[in-house]
């Protein structure tokens, strides 16, 4: 049977955790050579780098990641133990660690996050953004507990788990009020020669957008894709463009980003996703998550 070292391990944490191998020396007074070599020995055993190179400093790799969650679980859990044989309050929440696709809209994320931390139970929230590729390699070796995507598990992927759709929502076209007002009248065929904004062409949402611009006939001018949508509405809120978000949160996106709705293109929906490795949700926070955002937030 292997064993992990577990002061190998711990060095490995302290490093990620403090963001450097020159702080985790402060706090574990220890050498820069003694740190590292620890850290090339548990590489050594796990047969995986746990770091790259990341300019002046050092950046996790996807399997660091994965590594990180779950020496972060430990060494929680040691302190717990400590705690409960000196006899002090432990009060330890439950834990929800969420993997969240890069596509997905950050407010949107917030609503439907906001239901497990209003439980009467303490929650501890662990939010992750990637691809969703990634995030559900991570789901199938049990590191997350729920991924947050806006399109189902494809078919062809071999990972054991399930869609569950948690609602969806028109979109609405937003931008600045000097874009807005020059555009509006006719919309949406005023959106021909409009400057707009535009996320990654992989995406569900930019498919189906796409599929209604072809549909319409109309020709935008493309000034940029982004892979991040808050990024994206940054963009918008400083006029570089129009830019499509979910009319379900319309509200929040105008207050936020001091920006005005030109119009709403119900032809086209976005879907919200939560995908777990379990057929009948159990976990009590996911359970609030999806219960809220089919009978509150997708109405």
């Amino acid at each position: 049977m292997d064993w992990i070292n577990y002061h190998h391990l711990l060095y490995f944490w302290t490093v990620a955790k403090e963001g450097g191998i020159a702080r985790a020396c402060e706090k574990l007074h220890l050498s820069q050579p003694t740190i590292s070599m620890q850290i090339k020995q548990l590489e050594t055993a796990l047969g995986e780098k746990l770091f790259m190179k990341s300019g002046r400093g050092l950046a996790m790799t996807d399997i660091g990641q994965t590594v990180f969650r779950y020496a972060d679980e430990i060494f929680t859990l040691g302190r717990e133990m400590l705690d409960t044989v000196k006899g002090r309050p432990t009060g330890r929440p439950l834990r929800l660690v969420v993997g969240i696709a890069d596509s997905m809209p950050k407010l949107v994320v917030y609503q439907l996050l906001t239901p497990a931390l209003q439980l009467p139970e303490k929650i501890q929230l662990s939010c992750y953004e990637d691809s969703p590729e990634r995030l559900l390699t991570e789901l199938s070796h049990n590191s997350l507990d729920l991924v947050l995507t806006d399109a189902p598990i494809a078919h062809n992927v071999r990972v054991k788990a399930f869609n569950h759709l948690l609602g969806e929502s028109s979109l609405s076209v937003f931008g600045s009020s000097r874009l807005v007002a020059k555009y509006r009248k006719g919309f949406p065929q005023s959106l021909t020669g409009a400057p707009i904004l535009l996320p990654m062409p992989k995406g569900a949402v930019r498919r189906a957008i796409d599929h209604w611009l072809d549909e319409n006939q109309l020709r935008p001018q493309i000034v940029g894709e982004f892979q991040d949508s808050a990024l994206l509405k940054v963009f918008g809120s400083g006029g570089a463009g129009l830019f499509f978000g979910p009319s379900v949160i319309a509200r929040e996106i105008r207050d936020q980003f001091a920006v005005d709705e030109i119009g709403r293109v119900d032809e086209v929906r976005e879907r919200f996703y939560a995908i777990s490795v379990e057929r009948r949700l159990k976990h009590p926070a996911v359970v609030a998550i999806s219960e809220a955002a089919k009978t509150k937030l997708f109405v």
